[in-house]
């Protein structure tokens, strides 16, 4: 295992070593994206981001720093619509790598990275307990923040901002709850 300097340089040794090695492992499932941060990036398909995971790892990427979820709504419907995000790292060389994974359709859904990285399984349960995007082979996909009758992903963009209960007819209680804010002067009679 070649290290590079710590610092720009090992981000450059990343740019330009590491991330041409990935797309040639992986043509077809992994492409390269401009980034406006100092860390490289690169796009990789659903499919291929466990095997991508793998290489990394095998290649010094000891640490998965994060994985988060994104949401694109209304700018991106479809197969695209949702992103898992994750960033690399490897000690002492100092490589970092963000790796984004588009997800979309009715159910989705990535492969899980909890056996690979024992600290992606709660990440892995936020995502999907927040954004409803499934981790498949996951150990214990359960929810994490919300309670466990929580309705929805309320991180969702089209999750109705007073929750599930906006979507329903309101019971005599709630129409005090949530009325809106008026700007009235008091009533001086």
């Amino acid at each position: 295992m070649t290290t590079a300097a710590p610092g720009p340089a090992a981000l450059e040794h990343v740019r330009t070593t590491i991330v041409p090695e990935l797309l040639a492992a992986f043509p077809g499932v992994a492409e390269e994206l401009p980034t406006p941060f100092e860390i490289p990036q690169v796009r990789v398909s659903p499919e291929a981001i466990r095997g991508v995971a793998e290489w990394l790892k095998a290649r010094g990427f000891n640490m998965l720093l994060d994985l988060g979820g994104v949401d694109y709504h209304p700018h991106r419907q479809g197969e695209d619509r949702f992103e898992v995000v994750y960033h690399f790292f490897a000690l002492p060389q100092l490589w970092k790598l963000r790796v984004r994974v588009p997800v979309g359709g009715q159910k989705p859904e990535v492969p899980s990275l909890s056996d690979l990285w024992p600290n992606a399984n709660p990440a892995e349960r936020e995502v999907w307990d927040q954004f409803g995007i499934r981790f498949r082979g996951h150990p214990n996909l359960t929810r994490i923040l919300n309670p466990d009758d929580w309705e929805g992903h309320p991180l969702r963009k089209d999750y109705p901002l007073r929750g599930p209960r906006a979507m329903g007819p309101y019971l005599p209680a709630d129409l005090n709850r949530f009325h809106p804010f008026k700007d009235e002067p008091p009533d001086e009679g």
